[in-house]
């Protein structure tokens, strides 16, 4: 799905540049090591980030997990404003280069809160109960940091991916294989980041020292940088060729401006079906859902055509292509909800769970060596790796058998089977924990500085909730990614991108929200605070039951929405085909004159 995106997306570039110079894999060096090392950078800092608030700069741990979510969130949204500018104004080198020095800005300021000792609180010692807070020129400066990790998340995530592709000719064999093999070598990039970032960074960080911890992911940084500024003369650097968004701006305000009119008025081939030739967007046959819409496509006696067919001012008038695309958005937002409420479940994963792990047993085989609190994401990483290709080449061709379907299943029906998975989580989160408290309070095993009695429970027990999670991503989060591509339009493609990582973003705010209310509603309840610093005395595992019930409602809202859902391009009506056969005839016309 993305490789076709990129293919279509450069169509246009091609009739308008028929010079352009791909060299492939001659500059891969120069993306691929930028890509290895920004990953490197982002993660290595990121993947700790929870801990060092809470050690370095002494924030509790509530405060701490909203940091961490609104960052979180602020950066995911953020994609959504660097699709639009990278398409629209900058295209794809100038944004990536921008946001990757950006990036490198960020990481370099919060490597400085731990290197110069007053941009961050004194230390607190090992038995203290009260420890100093940042001032808030310190709390500022480490905002800032995270402001410039922002804007390069804004360009980046959109952009990477499709900027490496751009380097390939897409009409060629060569071209085509070598897109394919780009995306192998991403995703093994990326996890090969990750490995590095959550066991070796880590623990440095932990371990060794903050400063130099930070500090290698930082120059880490400044290399990606170096590296691909150094291949720009050989880059493929598409135009940028104005965002989508324009067209569904359109559709909206039109319908608006036509309200008034009565639909039943004006029969079906009547209404404006005009489609550029140049459109690298799929034809869209008419749906009955949100007719609404339709208006925007009568054509009135105020409203006129343009030689070649096209609307004179598209203010007044759209085409069905148009309200069309509009409505493949209008249909996805109930899945891009569900999806939102079920991430809520994962978000606790990389937040939570680090502070249950730090208060477990974290030995192993009764070694002197620990797991470091934040390295235990990396089951999750381990089990969504190793399902994939499982899921991949023995599940999908046996459904195939049984079901004759594509992918076996559907991609509603994959998703669906990732939430449930997400239920599962929640509730063996919740045991997981309730054993863990039972054995700091019966047989613990020393104290953990600022938090409280350490659980004889061993941290390993945190790893089926952890592979149950990397499970609930290979089927939702994958097969959400995939669904969006399918079902939008081939130059909304980057729009759905950064849909997706809205809807992220909606799930860290929503968490942090949750967390916020429980704490607060708790805290003067005769059970007392569920979410305190020290977890022993708290009650997590409640907190836990609550997100589990609230996936439960989820996943009977997701099968509502997946039960109305109607795929672009399915069950194309008699009515349908009479509008396109007007389209086509009128096409012709115009094509005649």
């Amino acid at each position: 799905m993305e490789k076709e995106n990129f293919e279509n997306s450069e169509k246009c570039v091609m009739e308008d540049d028929p010079k352009m110079n791909y060299r492939g894999w001659k500059v891969m060096p120069f993306i691929i090591g930028n890509e290895t090392f920004e990953k490197l950078g982002t993660i290595g800092t990121l993947a700790n980030l929870l801990v060092y608030l809470t050690t370095v700069f002494n924030l509790s741990s509530i405060t701490a997990t909203n940091i961490i979510n609104i960052f979180n969130g602020s950066a995911s949204l953020a994609t959504l404003l660097g699709a639009f500018l990278c398409d629209t104004y900058f295209g794809r080198y100038k944004t990536l280069g921008f946001c990757t020095f950006a990036s490198f800005l960020g990481l370099l300021v919060i490597q400085l809160t731990a290197w110069i000792k007053n941009m961050h609180p004194p230390h607190c010692g090992d038995k203290s109960s009260t420890c100093i807070g940042p001032s808030t020129g310190q709390m500022a400066f480490l905002l800032v940091g995270f402001g410039f990790l922002i804007v390069g998340a804004a360009g980046i995530r959109p952009c990477n991916l499709a900027f490496g592709a751009d380097q390939f000719n897409p009409k060629t064999e060569s071209g085509k294989k070598g897109i394919n093999s780009f995306f192998n070598w991403y995703f093994f990039t990326f996890t090969f980041a990750q490995m590095v970032s959550l066991s070796l960074i880590v623990y440095i960080q932990s371990n060794v020292s903050w400063a130099l911890g930070l500090g290698i992911p930082a120059a880490l940084m400044l290399f990606s940088c170096i590296v691909y500024f150094i291949g720009s003369k050989y880059y493929v650097k598409v135009k940028a060729t104005g965002s989508p968004v324009t067209s569904i701006v359109q559709v909206i305000v039109v319908a608006i401006k036509k309200r008034h009119l009565n639909l039943q008025d004006y029969p079906l081939a009547s209404l404006f079906t005009y489609m550029s030739s140049q459109s690298i967007n799929t034809k869209l046959s008419h749906t009955s859902q949100f007719r609404f819409f339709d208006k925007a496509a009568i054509i009135t006696p105020q409203d006129h055509i343009n030689p070649d067919g096209s609307a004179s001012d598209p203010w007044n008038l759209c085409s069905m292509q148009q309200v069309e695309e509009l409505k493949c958005l209008l249909r996805v937002i109930p899945i891009w909800v569900s999806g939102m409420l079920y991430y809520v479940s994962l978000v606790q994963q990389n937040t939570m769970l680090v502070f249950q792990a730090l208060q477990s047993d974290r030995s192993i085989f009764n070694s002197n060596f620990k797991i470091p609190a934040a390295s235990y994401t990396i089951f999750t990483m381990l089990s969504l790796t190793i399902w994939l290709p499982i899921y991949d080449r023995i599940v999908v061709p046996s459904l195939q058998r049984l079901t004759g379907k594509e992918g076996g299943i559907t991609l509603l029906q994959r998703m669906g089977i990732g939430m449930f998975l997400s239920i599962l989580c929640m509730l063996v989160s919740g045991v997981v924990e309730e054993h863990r408290r039972t054995m700091a309070l019966t047989n613990p095993i020393g104290m953990e500085p600022r938090k409280g009695a350490i659980s004889s429970m061993s941290g390993l027990w945190l790893i089926p909730q952890l592979t149950l999670a990397g499970l609930s991503d290979a089927f939702t989060l994958v097969g959400q990614v995939e669904f969006y591509y399918k079902q939008f339009p081939e130059n909304m493609r980057s729009l759905a991108g950064s849909l997706f990582f809205c809807g992220l973003a909606g799930s860290s705010y929503l968490s942090s929200l949750l967390i916020s209310i429980i704490h607060r509603m708790t805290a003067k309840s005769a059970t007392g605070n569920w979410l305190p610093q020290d977890l022993n005395k708290g009650r997590l595992d409640y907190f836990y039951y609550i997100i589990t019930a609230l996936e439960v409602i989820n996943l009977g809202y997701f099968i509502l929405c997946a039960r109305w859902y109607r795929y672009k391009g399915a069950n194309t009506s008699s009515s349908d085909l009479e509008l396109d056969q007007v389209s086509k005839e009128s096409e012709r016309t115009v094509n005649g004159v």
